[in-house]
C-alpha cells in the first residue's frame, strides 16, 4: 500500500496495472502506507548524463536517456549548448534518428529539442562555449528541417533574435529569454513579441536594482512560466521562495550534464571540459 499522489491530490491505497503494464484504476485503501508513488518527472532542460554530453552524437542519447530513466524522469527535452553551425547540425540529426526508432522501456521519452543557444549573448555565456551568434531566418528554418525543435532560449537585446520572435511562435515554438543582459524594458517587449518563459531564473541574465530592473525583474514582475534549478546551490532558497510566490507557472529543471549519475571526474559539456568533485559539505563531514 502507498501514499499515491494525483492530479486531486494524495490517495492511499494501490496501483490496479493492466496486461500491457498500463495503469487501470487506483483502489483505495485506509492504513499506514509504506512509501510513496509519484508521475514522472518531465525535464526540459538536460545537456546530459551518465558519463555522456548530448553534444557528442552517436549513441549520447540513449546513454543519458537511461540514465535519467533510472532517476524517475520519464519524459526530456534533449537541449544543445551554443556550437557551430556544423556541430550543431549533426547533433540535432542524431537526435531525430533516436526518435525514429522504437523507444526502449528502459530510456526517457524524448520529446524534442530545446536549443539553448547559439542565440544568447557573448557576456553572459555561463558554462556555454563561445560560439554564440545572432538569429537568422536561415539557419532557423533550416535546423527545423533537422529535427523536432520545441523550445528556444535566446537574449532578446539583440534586435535580430527579437525579430523572429513572432516567427518562432507561428511555428509552434516556445520561446524563453536566457543568457541576456537585456533591460526590464527590452525584456518586457521580448513577452510583448511572444516569448513566454525564462531559462534557469536567476542564473545567467541580468539581475534587477530598484533603479535598473533587469530580466529578472521582469521575469518576477509578469512571467506566467519559468525555469528554475531549485538544488539550493543555484538558487538560495529564499529566492526561490519569491520566485514560487511571484511566478504561477514557476517548474524545476535541473540542467543535468553529462557527469549527473557519474562519480567524480573530467566530463564534456559541448566543447568544455568539465570537472566533477565533491561539494564542500561533503568535504567538511570527511
Amino acid at each position: 500500500m502507498w501514499n499515491i499522489i494525483t492530479p486531486t491530490g494524495r490517495v492511499t491505497g494501490v496501483l490496479n496495472v493492466d496486461m500491457q503494464g498500463r495503469i487501470s484504476g487506483i483502489q483505495e485503501i485506509h492504513g499506514k502506507a509504506e512509501g510513496w508513488l509519484l508521475p514522472g518527472f518531465i525535464d526540459l532542460h538536460i545537456h546530459g548524463g551518465g558519463g555522456k554530453d548530448l553534444m557528442e552524437g552517436g549513441d549520447a542519447l540513449r546513454t543519458l536517456t537511461k540514465a535519467h530513466a533510472r532517476c524517475g524522469t520519464t519524459s526530456l527535452l534533449a537541449t544543445t549548448v551554443t556550437a557551430s553551425p556544423e556541430s550543431l547540425a549533426s547533433v540535432l540529426s542524431d537526435v531525430r534518428a533516436f526518435m525514429d526508432k522504437p523507444r526502449s522501456a528502459d530510456t526517457s521519452r524524448v520529446l524534442g529539442v530545446h536549443l539553448e543557444g547559439p542565440f544568447v549573448n557573448p557576456d553572459k555565456l555561463g558554462a556555454q562555449p563561445p560560439e554564440s551568434r545572432v538569429a537568422t531566418r536561415e539557419e532557423i528554418d533550416y535546423l527545423l528541417t533537422l529535427a523536432d525543435i520545441r523550445l528556444i532560449t535566446l537574449a532578446a537585446e539583440f534586435q535580430e533574435n527579437l525579430n523572429l520572435i513572432p516567427y518562432l511562435c507561428e511555428k509552434n515554438i516556445r520561446v524563453q529569454q536566457g543568457h541576456t543582459l537585456a533591460t526590464y524594458e527590452q525584456s518586457l517587449h521580448a513577452m510583448r513579441c511572444g516569448a513566454k518563459g525564462f531559462a534557469h531564473l536567476y542564473n545567467a541574465m541580468s539581475g534587477t536594482h530598484h533603479r535598473e530592473p533587469g530580466v529578472l525583474a521582469a521575469a518576477l514582475a509578469h512571467a506566467e512560466f519559468a525555469e528554475i534549478i531549485p538544488d539550493f546551490e543555484h538558487v538560495h532558497s529564499g529566492a526561490l521562495l519569491a520566485a514560487r510566490r511571484a511566478i504561477p507557472k514557476l517548474y524545476g529543471v535541473t540542467d543535468a550534464c553529462s557527469a549527473m549519475g557519474m562519480p567524480d571526474g573530467e566530463y564534456k559539456l559541448g566543447t568544455h571540459t568539465i570537472y566533477k568533485y565533491p561539494c564542500m559539505s561533503d568535504l567538511t563531514q570527511q
